[in-house]
């Protein structure tokens, strides 16, 4: 697998969209199929992007024998389900984020994956932005010295009706899953995994969480101050703090085409490295890279910090409140 990798897309949407636009942006790779629960989707689908082959399940995607990995990119309530089968199946996943409904079943793909011998990623193209990168590297470099802060929040503005998805407990919905999952990841690549989670936030009707605002402690002695919610207008935006110099990400931190990096009595350092497309050629890339490879997981995105990010969530949405149908009972 070292020349062009043929793509499968399961899911029709806007994200599966975008990411089909934007991979037509990187060289030897195409999509060759495309999935839906319904074949209709993906027949108007593939006819919308010359897609060879267009197919009513998850299981047919599976089975098809010129994909060689495969964006899953439904609603998270089956994000599980859809990549265990092609895992199964021994198809490589890059899996949208948030990877999956909870630690349980996100240990469960990892488990099935390490297994099998197959490659599984999730889709956190934040991780893989040339920007978030370079800053990795500043931050690892001493630039800023200790850590003490991170801050950065997440906020969708207008209005979200009870049909939406976002308000569907049933699709996995809440702020914190789709938004929050951003300012968490981001913490966590900085300052790990931390040893005090505090939250709280307001629910929906439904029971998701409009909003959520979150503290963490860590050992080391730095916090993280995070939130995310919908209906604000909010700055989404963050900022690194260390005992010599703090890194500030613009709007929208989670796909920057620049940092900067601010010290008391300078003028502030500006790092340029924009991003192809709309920012998710960077992740296909990745994933490609490490097929090519032969890694099984990818060290931008690895298993870890997904399983991590996966158990943050979890304890949030303990202290909040919300709980997805398929954890009650």
């Amino acid at each position: 697998m070292v020349d062009t990798i043929r793509w499968g897309v399961f899911a029709t949407g806007g994200i599966a969209a975008t990411f089909t636009e934007d991979l037509r942006l990187l060289p030897n790779t195409h999509i060759s199929a495309v999935g839906s629960r319904s074949v209709e989707s993906a027949r108007a689908f593939a006819d919308r992007y010359g897609v060879p082959s267009a197919y009513g399940s998850v299981d047919e995607l599976a089975a098809a024998e010129d994909v060689d990995i495969v964006y899953v990119a439904n609603t998270p309530n089956g994000h599980h389900d859809a990549a265990a089968t092609l895992l199964k199946a021994g198809k490589p996943v890059l899996c949208e984020k948030p990877f999956t409904l909870n630690h349980g079943q996100a240990q469960s793909l990892v488990d099935i994956a390490e297994k099998s011998g197959v490659f599984l990623m999730e889709a956190m193209w934040m991780s893989c932005n040339p920007a978030i990168v370079r800053m990795r590297e500043v931050v690892r470099a001493g630039a800023i010295g200790a850590v003490s802060m991170v801050s950065a929040d997440f906020w969708l503005p207008g209005s979200f009706g009870a049909d939406h998805r976002l308000r569907d407990p049933e699709r996995g919905g809440g702020a914190l899953l789709d938004l929050g999952v951003y300012p968490i990841t981001l913490a966590y690549n900085v300052l790990g995994m931390p040893s005090v989670i505090n939250a709280i936030g307001t629910l929906t009707p439904e029971g998701v969480d409009a909003s959520c605002a979150m503290t963490f402690g860590y050992d080391s002695g730095a916090v993280a101050t995070l939130s995310c919610g919908l209906g604000a207008d909010s700055p989404v935006s963050a900022v690194i703090a260390g005992d010599k110099a703090r890194i500030e990400l613009p709007n929208p931190f989670f796909c920057p085409d620049r940092f900067h990096l601010c010290r008391k009595g300078s003028k502030p350092q500006s790092f340029h490295a924009p991003f192809t497309g709309k920012g998710m050629t960077h992740e296909a890339a990745e994933a490609m890279r490490c097929l090519r490879s032969g890694l099984l997981e990818s060290p931008l995105v690895p298993w870890r910090a997904s399983l991590d990010v996966m158990t943050i969530m979890d304890e949030v949405r303990e202290r909040i409140g919300v709980r997805y149908p398929i954890e009650i009972g």
